[in-house]
């Protein structure tokens, strides 16, 4: 079988995919329209775009770890404490823009620390992460008293609620970073050596790709992208809570999962990633506007992420 053969059968599965999970959501709005006449209103489905704009930023993030082969289960606690640091920051009068780059380097330099572990000392990401999760969650209880920061910049505040041409500002930035990465994997040659080192590390390796440069760069790109998260989340609640961002990860990876990004690495996509977190922002609100205890979402979260990975393996096969 040629190379163009073998391409032309996973562009082919991919759109099968996309159609599929597009299939989905459309049935999930008409179940959930019929159930409820307040679903299909315009305050809801700002609402649901909005719910869906921080794990959507988080799960973009998510989509380039999983595609290097990787997982990130840190990136809630990222969120936490890049959320907390930029308060922290906002509270004791530093100008605006001090609080929101240092929010951002700090989700950098935790995702360069996740990536530098995993590639240079050539250990599991899920151990890595697992461990820098507790580690970032301590520091944000520590440096927070184990208490939310409220009081934070006004204007920051006014201009995180506010619309361009009615759309909301978390959603702009939402697709803003989401164009950037999309530009990133298609036109860059790290965008083809993170499908690279996903497919077959150790061929990669032999093509002279420098791994350790691309896995910290991907993890690098998550800790930013949970920054981005963290500062829409703090503009959506006028807060930073300790406690943000738990179970986020869970969210993500089902976001990437339903998506089509491939557990076992070499293959997600960006636009499956936001359909992805469109159905669970949907199926979220839909349950709780049928008064559906919180918990159920919880096993409906797991259950997808089951489904998704049972889905990736026979159709690896």
């Amino acid at each position: 079988m040629n190379n163009t053969r073998v391409s032309n059968i996973f562009k082919q599965k991919a759109w099968q995919r996309k159609t599929g999970i597009i299939l989905s959501l459309a049935l999930l709005c008409l179940f959930f329209s019929i159930m409820s006449h307040n679903f299909f209103t315009r305050n809801n489905l700002t609402n649901i775009v909005l719910q869906s704009s921080i794990n959507g930023a988080i799960a973009l993030g998510m989509t380039l770890v999983i595609i290097t082969g990787g997982i990130d289960l840190s990136v809630g606690s990222i969120m936490a404490l890049s959320s907390m640091v930029a308060a922290k920051i906002m509270v004791a009068e530093f100008p605006l823009a001090i609080a929101i780059a240092a929010s951002l380097v700090l989700g950098i330099i935790a995702g360069v620390i996740n990536g530098m572990l995993i590639s240079l000392l050539h250990l599991q990401p899920f151990l890595v992460t697992l461990g820098t999760m507790s580690v970032f969650r301590g520091i944000t209880l520590i440096i927070s008293d184990g208490l939310p920061v409220r009081g934070l910049n006004s204007n920051f505040l006014n201009f995180m609620n506010s619309m361009n041409k009615s759309i909301p500002i978390p959603v702009i930035i939402l697709f803003l970073l989401a164009a950037v990465l999309a530009f990133v994997i298609k036109f860059t040659s790290y965008g083809q050596y993170v499908f690279a080192v996903g497919g077959n590390e150790e061929a990669t390796r032999f093509a002279c790709v420098n791994i350790v440069a691309v896995k910290t760069i991907t993890y690098a790109i998550s800790g930013l992208a949970s920054s981005l998260a963290a500062i829409i989340y703090m503009g959506r609640l006028a807060a930073a809570d300790p406690q943000a961002g738990a179970s986020y990860e869970m969210n993500a990876i089902a976001a990437a999962a339903i998506g089509g990004a491939s557990l076992a690495g070499g293959r997600g996509s960006l636009v499956g990633t936001i359909i992805g977190v469109i159905i669970l922002g949907t199926l979220s609100n839909g349950l709780t506007l049928l008064n559906v205890q919180s918990f159920y979402q919880t096993l409906f979260v797991g259950l997808i992420i089951l489904a998704a990975a049972t889905i990736d393996h026979f159709s690896n096969k």
